[in-house]
């Protein structure tokens, strides 16, 4: 009788395990998801939000996709002997217990060679992909923002989960 409810014990482990795995897109909090807006004839712009990692590892996005855009790609910006330059990146880390901002000037999401006019109001729907394999789709609003300030009129307090 043991011996059949250790294999049963470990059939049961072994079948539900997936279910026990971290589930990263369900961790991650997402607050004040917007697209910057862009004169029609702009090559490309950027998404910004704020991240906030609720499990005691790591989350990590390894990619986006937007039908908004030809390209989606992760991005930085660096100083190169002075200059500031975007470069793609291949994740953006959310600590565990901890936040990531996406902002004009630092980490965010470059949509690249836009498919249709993306203008005050519209809705850009934006899935991430986490590297455990999940994934997630934000709702970010396009949004007028003048020069490379932050936080003055984005707040919403949008807050929204994992899928």
């Amino acid at each position: 009788m043991k011996k059949k409810f250790a294999t049963f014990a470990l059939l049961f482990v072994g079948l539900t395990g997936f279910n026990v795995q971290a589930n990263q897109a369900k961790e991650v909090l997402i607050d004040n998801p917007y697209v910057r807006e862009m004169p029609p004839t702009a090559p490309a712009t950027g998404a910004f939000m704020t991240f906030e990692n609720t499990a005691d590892e790591p989350a990590i996005i390894i990619k986006a996709a937007s039908d908004a855009a030809k390209t989606v790609e992760l991005h930085t910006h660096i100083h190169d002997n002075g200059v500031m330059r975007m470069r793609e990146i291949a994740e953006i880390v959310i600590p565990a217990n901890g936040q990531t901002e996406l902002k004009p000037g630092g980490l965010h999401i470059m949509l690249i060679g836009p498919t249709r006019a993306l203008k005050e109001g519209d809705l850009v729907e934006i899935d991430l992909f986490f590297k455990d394999g999940s994934q997630t789709r934000v709702s970010a609003p396009v949004k007028k923002i003048m020069g490379m300030g932050m936080n003055r009129g984005q707040g919403q307090g949008q807050h929204m989960g994992g899928h």
